[in-house]
């Protein structure tokens, strides 16, 4: 039920839940008003009829300005014009009433002389106020309050002293609800039928008004759905490039490291072989001719010294070859983690070059991708050799640390530093080649130096890019 009505329109959603709060809001406020106007009414006819009473009752009732009691002829006389007036066709029951709430007179011969507790009507004549109300009782009540009839109009009316103007007697006195009942209802249908009016074209305002900006809702939501749809379909595609992207870069990553190997390999199997078989032939030359029974004339002196700057040149050459063929060629890493990596590169470093380096590492997550170990590897490779380089001798140090999302990288040296700007100019392969690698990695690479200030590389790489990425192209 209730999401086949979020499914209505606004308009719809609008005349299904306003229309009961309007119809009891309208029958709440007729029955106040009818309320309003049947209390209105009632005190009017009360009022009207009530001196209409004081006429007739007033002057047969002046004797209690000076006694308590009516004499016999005073009741007499009410009793007259009871049945032969006006008054007695247009009131049912009269009773007449002492200041103490003693029944005086009463077309209820029985309960003249009682006394009877003052109630809210008596008490209000008794301060010279009219009090009219339609009273409705059961049959008990009717006998005990002497009404003749299960609804009636009952009225107390104050009777004064003509001279003085006090309250000398309380009128009280029923009336038939018949001119009530058709003042008030014609006075109700009245206000049913302005207040009918009035809540319709308030709800059809209210309903037209909703409708329009229903309408206008409908469009602009029909005109998100389908820039949604539009923006949902590009970032699905760009997902797919994304993802696309990922694996060439990464396939490029493995070609390059492939080729770097065939590169090594080549060097070592190629003029590192020919300068080795070259080195080879120089030593046999150099023994045969330190050998008087080989038959070979020995050489001269500057001859013997070329062929010794010939051997130093080529172990030399031969020494360079081979360093370069294994800082080319990566050592298998795969099955390494991230701190396992680092710290094969400063123990390489030192075997190759005696410098060491403190490696500080805090807790980094276990799983990395190939992409992510290759360039950690090239990255404090290239950094710690450029240190040895430039800053031989100076304390060095590296700190690796990661959070949810990235992997942060330190290398630090307190050597003489540089002027980047300058370097840059110079078109610097090491430090462009790091910065190329780690920004292709969505990553972040930043080089603080100066002249005399040392030299400090921080480097941020994302984990999760790569897994993300694949997550959403599948």
């Amino acid at each position: 039920m209730k999401r086949a009505f979020n499914h209505l329109s606004l308009s719809r959603q609008f005349l299904m839940v306003s229309f009961p709060v309007l119809l009891a809001g309208s029958l709440v406020i007729g029955w106040w008003i009818g309320r309003q106007v049947e209390e209105g009414v009632v005190h009017r006819i009360g009022s009207v009829t009530a001196l209409y009473v004081d006429a007739f009752v007033g002057p047969h009732v002046q004797v209690l300005a000076h006694n308590q009691q009516l004499t016999a002829a005073n009741m007499a006389m009410l009793n007259s014009d009871l049945s032969s007036t006006m008054l007695g066709q247009k009131i049912i029951s009269l009773k007449v009433w002492d200041n103490t709430g003693r029944v005086l007179f009463s077309t209820d011969k029985s309960v003249i002389g009682k006394q009877f507790e003052i109630e809210e009507g008596l008490a209000v004549a008794l301060t010279g106020s009219i009090f009219s109300e339609v009273s409705v009782r059961s049959k008990a009540e009717q006998i005990e309050h002497g009404q003749p009839m299960p609804r009636l109009i009952e009225t107390y009316t104050p009777i004064h002293e003509d001279r003085t103007g006090r309250v000398i007697a309380v009128a009280e006195f029923y009336e038939r609800p018949d001119e009530l009942d058709r003042l008030a209802g014609e006075a109700q249908r009245s206000s049913w039928i302005r207040i009918a009016a009035i809540m319709t074209a308030t709800y059809l305002c209210l309903f037209f008004l909703v409708r329009r900006g229903s309408h206008t809702i409908d469009a602009q939501q029909s005109e998100l759905s389908e820039q949604v749809d539009q923006l949902t379909v590009l970032n699905a595609r760009n997902v797919e490039l994304q993802a696309r992207v990922i694996d060439a870069a990464e396939r490029a990553t493995a070609l390059n490291e492939n080729f770097l190997a065939r590169v090594s390999a080549d060097i070592h199997d190629g003029p590192g072989q020919d300068l080795g078989f070259a080195l080879m032939q120089l030593k046999n030359m150099d023994d045969a001719c330190a050998n008087p029974d080989t038959g070979v004339a020995p050489l001269r002196p500057e001859g013997v010294q070329s062929l010794r700057l010939t051997q130093v040149a080529i172990e030399s050459a031969l020494k360079d070859l081979r360093a370069m063929s294994a800082d080319i060629e990566l050592p298998d890493i795969t099955r390494l983690e991230l701190c396992e990596i680092a710290a094969r590169v400063v123990r390489d470093l030192q075997v190759k070059t005696g410098v060491s380096a403190d490696l500080v590492v805090a807790e980094l997550p276990k799983a990395a991708s190939y992409r992510l170990k290759v360039a950690l590897y090239r990255l404090l490779q290239e950094s710690l050799a450029n240190t040895v380089r430039h800053a031989a001798g100076t304390p060095c140090s590296v700190r690796l640390s990661a959070n949810e999302h990235s992997l942060h990288v330190e290398v630090r040296d307190q050597g003489p530093g540089f002027d980047p700007v300058a370097a840059a100019a110079k078109g610097r392969l090491g430090l462009r080649g790091m910065r190329q690698r780690v920004e292709v990695l969505g990553g972040v690479f930043e080089l603080l130096t100066a002249p005399g200030a040392g030299t400090l590389i921080r480097v941020s790489l994302p984990l999760t890019v790569e897994t993300q990425a694949r997550e959403q192209y599948d």
